[in-house]
Parts: structure tokens; sequence; C-alpha cells
């Protein structure tokens, strides 16, 4: 073959290969270095799409759409659109691993609504026992007094094992809990999961998948209170109440570094939550949300073995900006699916279909405000995004309401063209 016509094939592959198959998202690795890597089930399930349950990258890449980002390394990953569930590109969507605390995104959806914000609980011996050597706390301290609203801002905002043990006991123990959030997994269909530790604790047994705690994410940014925490950069927590004396405070930050940005991570423009999370058998955990130009996407980054300081937040960001730049531009590889009780309309048992009068929860400091319930004919909820870049001056975060259609979560696909309103 002459020189000519071999250069011909090689722009005739580069240009036809993207528009009919799914391509990798990196480079293959190094000689030697992949066998130091575990290896992905070779059959995982496809629920969404038979696509998703094929080890690797899939993503079908159509004229004008970016490549994906080269520096990904996470053992698991998903883009999606967060309003109509496609599946925008996915890597090992399906690999149960250990979830670390974004687990707690599971145990908020299946608590939130079960106690009143305003209901106070007496820390006793027994709701701080059994908590992991190492895990993040927020501080809570037994014989002292907190509000249901405190101790979901030691949740969201610290990753605190202290609350979701004191939550834990509230619902009846550990047992109760567990089942309760098992329970709740398969009635939205994160049939990856299995609970084994409220907290996200690295347990033997204890799995959630990308494509998993993507979907809970969906469904826990329905819910007003859970968008809400999700979304508080800081807030002030109560501290030891000593006799005679006003109760202390003190100032907690959220954990979530594209949320508060840190040293070498600034914050993610349009960023909304969710929740990150890192054990030594987990490795670093995360599940985002973000909005920009009137497109919601959801990445889950799971375990990256990159050496890069905050490798989670910057893998996240790097799916967010492909995301971005791509929808419209590509072929969904698969579909978040909806909770079962969808398919009959009706609530799933122990749950409601909206949130509770008193779920509306507002952190003290910087919180973000949910919109009005959507009065069009009930297809949608406020969801609260970040509308640009967070001002930190004076404490502020410029922030905008956003309808987030319940069409998508009852399994009814909203017209492509039709894009929800943006509120100031």
């Amino acid at each position: 073959m002459s020189a000519s016509k071999k250069a011909a094939w090689a722009v005739a592959a580069a240009v036809l290969l993207p528009l009919v198959t799914a391509v990798p998202a990196h480079a293959a690795p190094e000689p030697g270095k992949d066998k130091q890597q575990p290896k992905p089930p070779a059959k995982m399930s496809s629920l969404g799409g038979p696509l998703l349950g094929t080890p690797g990258t899939q993503v079908k890449l159509g004229p004008g759409a970016p490549v994906l980002p080269k520096e990904l390394s996470g053992r698991s990953w998903i883009v999606a659109d967060a309003e109509n569930g496609d599946i925008l590109a996915a890597h090992n969507a399906h690999w149960p691993l250990a979830p670390a605390s974004t687990l707690k995104m599971l145990f908020a959806d299946t608590l939130l609504e079960k106690f009143p914000k305003t209901q106070n609980h007496l820390v006793t011996n027994t709701d701080l026992a059994g908590i992991g050597a190492g895990s993040s706390l927020v501080g809570i301290k037994e014989k002292q007094t907190y509000s249901v609203h405190d101790l979901w801002l030691g949740v969201f905002l610290r990753s605190g094992n202290d609350a979701v043990h004191v939550l834990t006991n509230m619902n009846n123990g550990l047992r109760q809990t567990v089942k309760d959030m098992n329970d709740h997994a398969v009635e939205l269909q994160a049939l990856d999961t299995h609970v084994v530790s409220p907290d996200g604790y690295d347990a033997p047994g204890q799995v959630s998948s990308a494509y998993d705690l993507t979907l809970i994410a969906r469904n826990g940014m329905k819910k007003p209170a859970f968008r809400e925490y999700a979304a508080t950069p800081r807030a002030v927590f109560p501290g030891e109440q000593k006799p005679g004396k006003k109760r202390e405070t003190f100032e907690i930050q959220n954990t979530n570094r594209l949320l508060t940005g840190d040293f070498g991570v600034a914050p993610y423009q349009g960023i909304a939550g969710v929740k990150n999370g890192s054990t030594t058998h987990a490795g670093a955990t995360f599940t985002g949300v973000a909005e920009r130009g009137g497109k919601v996407l959801l990445v889950t980054v799971m375990n990256p073995s990159s050496k890069e300081q905050h490798a989670v937040y910057r893998e996240t960001a790097r799916l967010l900006d492909w995301g971005f730049a791509a929808a419209g531009k590509v072929t969904p590889v698969g579909e978040l699916v909806p909770p079962l009780s969808a398919r009959t309309g009706t609530a799933a048992p122990g749950e409601s279909s909206t949130a509770a009068p008193d779920g509306n929860a507002s952190a003290p400091g910087n919180t973000i405000q949910a919109g009005a319930t959507d009065k069009s004919g009930g297809i949608g909820i406020a969801l609260a995004v970040a509308g640009g870049v967070f001002l930190f001056l004076a404490g502020g975060v410029f922030l905008v309401n956003r309808r987030w259609p319940l069409a998508a979560s009852a399994g009814l696909r909203r017209p492509r063209e039709q894009s929800p309103d943006v509120n100031p």
C-alpha cells in the first residue's frame, strides 16, 4: 500500500471511529503498570443499558464532540444528565466498590424526612458507641442536646460519623437503619449497593457503584432539605453547653472541595453539592452536581489511582467540563433508571412523594434557599444550584434557583428542546 493511501486510511479511521464505537478515555497503561491495578468484573450489571455492563470506557462521540480527558484514573466513573437521565459517558459504571462516605447520600435520602428538623435529641453514651477509629467527626458530645437540623449539618458538611450514629440510634438502631437503607436502594434500583455500616466506614461486603451513587444523588437532589444541606458551604454548629453560660458555637465548613475550594483546588463554577468520601479501602470517592448554560450534570468518580493532589476533585472537574462541552454532541450510552415506585406513580413504603413541611432546612450562615414547587401540572420541583463562581465576599454566595423535572424521575422523557427556566 502506498504512503498516500496509508495516510488516507489513517485520517478516515480517526474521523469515523468515534462516530460508530465507544472509545477509551485514556491511553493504554504502561507495560507492567496495569498488573498492579484491580480488574473490573468481566461481566457487570447492564441495568440502564447493555454498554454499561461492559468493562472499560463507554462513549459515543458525534460530530464536533470533544474527546474525553486523558487525565482520568478512576476505577469507575460516570457522567450523566441529571434532568433526563441520559448517561453521556461511563467507565466501569456498575463495578461494585467500597463507597466510603458517599454512602451517606443514601443514608440521608433514606432518613432525612423521618424527623422534623426542629426535633431535639439529648446525646447518650450509646449514641456514640461503635464509631470506627479514624472516623471523620463533627464534634458531638454526650449529654449535650442537638437539633435534627444540627445533626444533618454534621452529616453533610463534616461527614460526621458521630452525627450518623446519633441519627441511626434515633431510627431504632443499626439493624433497622441498615435494613431501611438496603430497602431504599432496591426501591431506587441501586442494585450494586449493599449497606453494612450507614456511615460508609469500611466494612466487609459494603459496596456501591458509580451508577448507583449517581442514582442516589439524583433522587436526593429532588428533596429541598437534601439539596440545601449538600450545597451549604459553611455553618455555625453548637458546642458545649456549660452551666450558667451561653452555649458555645464554632464554624464548620463543607469538606466538598469543589464547593468551598482548597489549596490548589478552586470552587467549580456552578457546583451545587453533593458528597465526598475517603477511606483506606475505598480510596477517594465523590459525586457532584453542577449547572451551566441550562444544563445540569451529575458526575461520580471512584478511587482514582493518580498521585495528583486532590485527584478525585480534579478528575470530576474535568469530566464536568467535558460533559458540558459534549452535551448534545454524543449519543447516550445508557440511562439512569427511575425508582420502582415511579412505574405506578405511588410513593414507596415509608416515603412521601414530596418533602415534609419541616424538611426544608436552612443552615445558619451561607445556605441555599430552595425555590417554590413547580405548579405546572406537577412536572417539576425546585432545584437550588450554583449559578456561577462562588463569591466568598462577606460570606456571600451567588446562587440561582432552577427547575428539576419530576418527569425524568418518573421515567417520562422531557422534550430536549424544552429548557427549564432559570429564575434569579
